[in-house]
């Protein structure tokens, strides 16, 4: 007999509830194998050990057996296995989900009853309904996922993006679909993004002049200045530096926490992944060799005779230049740019966020953080994975246990 294909057939839910063991659902299945029933749906949850175990299935037919012979005998085995069962009756198989999915994460440190409760009335409130639920991760921040369907992806994102930031957490809404399981390429600002640091700064200690170049560089990345002409003005503050403090910045770079394992990660599920930045190649050739990253781009300090110049040679990368790279690096990765995340601080990288599928505002300046599809404000950068739908425990079963998060 085949599943049920209208809403006339008549079919059980049968809910088995209690402590999780193995072998409990390999026995519920044996017990109903012996009425010839199909199986039209499954779910199975387990929290702190407990076990929630949900099967829709056609109502018996064959042998003469009766609905009431399957009732007595599921309750009988349930009993045995000290669980409890319940078995509603009823026709057809769950009503279809609505037009428009999402996926739709949020990341709380911690995540509150009251902020859940939030996002959920909001979800209501456009007209979306939450169809699943499920923890991607417990550390180092909560991290849950809900199927929504009932409403676009777009409008969701608006209303969720509101309501994050009045509650303080973070919210990313994708549209479903196997895009997401596709191959993706991510590519990430450097400068207080994939690094703690900026760079020129690193540089600017060892010429002398690291406050005034600090206050030029947080007035560009607020959107006060221009960043082309910015850049050069700070660069020529280094001129006359010996290159051998190329070296020394290198061995100086502080990478975020999680940055290592969010590259590893992505690399072992096969996306590739680049990084551009306003900093130098002079550091982010030597990051593309270290983290085995796929592309790399930005400015070059010009170098003669031993010694920095003042001055930066070749194609500026700025903020039009970002998003230009990574379009660029799509095409080179046969990547559509639907398919591409995008993740920065600053608003020099405000049109590579806009220009990806997923824009990523990381620990972002307010500019940033209302223009991107979605902000992260934990100081993890793995916790992007999560807005991928990678879960904790498949990034540990991948990494090991113990190593940096």
């Amino acid at each position: 007999m085949s599943a049920p294909q209208n809403s006339d057939v008549p079919t059980l839910l049968v809910k088995i509830f209690g402590k999780d063991r193995p072998g409990i659902t390999a026995g519920l299945f044996d017990t109903l194998a012996a009425y010839s029933v199909d199986v039209v749906d499954i779910e199975q949850v387990v929290s702190r050990g407990r076990l929630v175990l949900c099967v829709l299935v056609t109502a018996p037919t064959a042998g003469g057996t009766t609905e009431g012979e399957l009732r007595a005998t599921v309750h009988s085995w349930a009993e045995s296995l000290k669980l409890e069962a319940e078995i509603i009756s009823g026709t057809g198989d769950n009503r279809p989900r609505g037009s428009g999915r999402s996926h739709v994460t949020v990341l709380g440190n911690p995540l509150t009853a009251e902020s859940t409760a939030a996002i959920a009335a909001r979800i209501a409130a456009i007209g979306g309904n939450i169809d699943r639920a499920f923890r991607l991760a417990k550390y180092p921040v909560t991290a849950v996922e809900f199927a929504v369907s009932g409403t676009e992806t777009e409008p969701l994102r608006t209303a969720l993006a509101t309501e994050a930031a009045e509650i303080g957490v973070d919210v990313a809404v994708v549209s479903a679909g196997l895009h997401r399981r596709a191959q993706r390429l991510v590519v990430m600002d450097v400068d207080s993004t994939l690094i703690q640091d900026e760079v020129i700064e690193l540089f600017a200690a060892h010429a002398g002049c690291e406050d005034k170049v600090a206050e030029v560089t947080a007035a560009a990345m607020r959107g006060e200045l221009d960043f082309e002409q910015s850049l050069h003005a700070r660069v020529a503050l280094l001129a006359g530096l010996d290159a051998s403090v190329v070296d020394k910045v290198r061995a100086e770079v502080r990478m975020t926490p999680g940055a290592r394992t969010l590259v590893r990660t992505l690399k072992r599920l096969g996306y590739q992944v680049g990084v551009v930045s306003g900093g130098f190649t002079q550091v982010t050739d030597d990051l593309k060799v270290r983290l085995g990253l796929d592309f790399a781009s930005a400015n070059t300090l010009e170098i003669v005779d031993g010694k920095l110049t003042g001055r930066v040679v070749g194609e500026i990368v700025d903020r039009a230049g970002k998003a230009r790279l990574l379009r660029r690096f799509a095409a080179e990765a046969g990547v559509p740019l639907a398919q591409t995340v995008a993740i920065g601080d600053g608003a020099n990288d405000l049109d590579m966020l806009n220009a990806a599928g997923l824009g990523v505002a990381f620990n972002a300046k307010p500019v940033v953080r209302r223009a991107a599809h979605t902000a992260v404000n934990v100081p993890f950068l793995d916790t992007v994975l999560y807005l991928l739908g990678i879960t904790r425990e498949e990034v540990e079963a991948a990494d090991g246990e113990g190593e940096e998060h």
